[in-house]
């Protein structure tokens, strides 16, 4: 059953009533905890779905209307700074969302709801249940309050971490090794090369005035080997 404190809470500090109390609680539901239970509402992953393009519709327009001054690709850098996995999973923190959430006991058990990858994508389908349920403009109202004081604060002005998106995008099924190795460095103007290796696979390189920048641009050339 759905925690009646929290639907009090989403009333008082949201604005928001759900019409269909299921559409809420499918997107609270891990696939873990539907297999236990046969005759539940299903699970959070089409939402999820539909919620990653609400969301991304809905702050792309946010950004186009109040950052005039900014060119395409800078929209862009921004936009992918506040849909990371770190952003979304500190909303859904903000929102309450980690304590309601239904795990099968073996996800309870393996540490699964502290997960930000799990918080992550219940935060795109609570978004998606919004969406069937009463439509964009009542998830623009909800992004109003939740989401878009902290981009007006400058919370996501920072530059892109290239390194902990990586991390976060491999290690969501698991423990991954990843480390930064230097196959070539000078001390004077100060130059480092850096090589990524994953479960001790080479991949990637980075260049860089210091190791830690070398290290971002060989984060930085596998993610987007990845996105083609």
């Amino acid at each position: 059953m759905l925690n009646q404190t929290f639907l009090d809470r989403l009333k008082k500090d949201y604005h928001i009533e759900f019409k269909n109390l299921d559409l809420l609680k499918q997107a609270l539901t891990h696939s873990s905890y539907a297999n236990e239970h046969p005759h539940w509402v299903g699970n959070y992953e089409k939402l999820e779905f539909l919620g990653d393009a609400v969301l991304e519709l809905a702050i792309s327009d946010y950004l186009y209307r109040n950052f005039r001054d900014l060119h395409e690709g800078e929209l862009t850098r921004f936009r992918s700074n506040i849909v990371r996995t770190e952003g979304f999973s500190k909303f859904a923190e903000e929102l309450g969302l980690k304590d309601q959430i239904f795990l099968g006991k073996g996800e309870e058990n393996n540490g699964s709801r502290n997960r930000k990858a799990l918080l992550e994508d219940v935060f795109e389908a609570f978004n998606g249940a919004l969406y069937l349920d009463q439509g964009m403009d009542k998830v623009v109202d909800f992004l109003k309050i939740a989401v878009f004081p902290h981009i007006q604060q400058g919370e996501f002005n920072s530059a892109r971490d290239y390194k902990s998106e990586l991390q976060e995008q491999l290690q969501v099924n698991g423990s991954v090794e990843i480390s930064y190795e230097v196959t070539n460095s000078v001390e004077v103007p100060p130059f480092f090369e850096v090589q990524l290796v994953i479960n001790g696979q080479k991949f990637t390189k980075g260049t860089g005035s210091s190791k830690k920048k070398a290290s971002q641009e060989a984060a930085k050339k596998y993610l987007e080997q990845q996105e083609d």
